[in-house]
């Protein structure tokens, strides 16, 4: 008999203006409740709305990520390879040519730039002023305001709209789907992206290793999903979900004795390892079966990474 999974550690309940349930963990002056209310974790107090558009759209890309915008550069032989897979998925799901495709978050414009060169009509929606101009520096458009200002001046419909680790920094991310949802022709597909948090393999690392939960990061992370309250809240708002694709499972090497959260530089040596080891399988011509290994992380609920596609019912 296999031994059971360990039990979430609850400190105790919370209810904070309507949204109750019981805390899974807490950092920064707030709690992170696995909320009846929503269906899905999350922190409370949320952060005043307007103080976090300002933090994303002046001060992100600058204080919490300074690296990211070149780092991703260099990565881009390596992300395309997951970028591509969920343009695929997202044409299977569609059924029919590309047509517009809108990205919530377009962060430096490489998922725009792989979209264009599969013949979509590729539109970037992204806040930080840092990244946009990274993107429309390379060609890419890119509308520089949040999503209810882009649908506000008359974004065109889309037939495909995507979100990579997003959803987790909005403190209205129901709302957010809800836009995406009319900005859909009927029949679109929608791509989300999110962080796997309070996956087995962080509760193995917590539980086992003695590692912080360091996958609780609010004020920059607001939102914890998995698999199944992704596709949940997805389902409730009116899409069907048709596909779950994830991506390689960093904590396994905190699992195999690489702490990699308390050094960064072995970060990034970690991160190597991953990179080296999804590209193995292309130069092998062998990428069917690295999408198979995935496919069956994600149908497991495990991988780094959350990705469902879904149509508009």
């Amino acid at each position: 008999m296999s031994a059971a999974a360990p039990a979430p550690r609850t400190m105790s309940e919370t209810d904070w203006n309507g949204h109750a349930g019981p805390v899974d963990g807490h950092a920064n002056g707030m709690d992170i409740i696995a909320c009846r209310t929503c269906g899905f974790r999350h922190a409370v107090p949320l952060p005043d709305a307007a103080a976090l558009a300002t933090e994303y759209a002046e001060n992100y890309y600058s204080d919490a990520k300074p690296t990211y915008l070149q780092d991703a550069r260099t990565d881009q032989d390596w992300a395309q390879l997951v970028q591509h897979d969920r343009l695929d998925a997202m044409a299977r799901a569609l059924g029919r040519k590309p047509g517009v495709l809108i990205e919530i978050g377009s962060g430096p414009g490489f998922f725009l730039e792989a979209a264009t060169a599969k013949g979509w009509t590729a539109i970037g929606i992204e806040p930080s002023r840092r990244a946009a101009a990274f993107a429309q520096a390379r060609g890419m458009t890119v509308h520089n305001t949040t999503v209810a200002e882009a649908v506000a001046r008359g974004l065109p419909r889309a037939h495909a709209i995507a979100a990579t680790n997003v959803l987790e920094h909005l403190a209205d991310p129901v709302g957010t789907l809800q836009l995406a949802y009319d900005l859909l022709h009927p029949g679109g597909v929608i791509c989300l992206t999110v962080p796997n948090d309070f996956s087995p393999l962080q509760l193995a690392a917590r539980d086992a290793k003695g590692q912080a939960p360091w996958w609780i990061a609010p004020p920059h992370h607001l939102n914890y999903f998995d698999f199944d309250s992704l596709a949940a809240l997805m389902t409730r708002l009116g899409f069907t979900p048709v596909e779950r694709l994830t991506s390689f499972p960093m904590e396994a090497f905190l699992l195999m004795g690489d702490d990699y959260v308390a050094d960064p530089a072995l970060g990034r040596a970690c991160h190597a390892k991953r990179k080296s080891f999804d590209l193995a399988f292309e130069t092998a011509g062998l990428g069917e079966a690295r999408r198979r290994f995935y496919g069956a992380l994600a149908s497991a609920g495990l991988g780094r990474e959350a990705t469902i596609v879904a149509v508009k019912s």
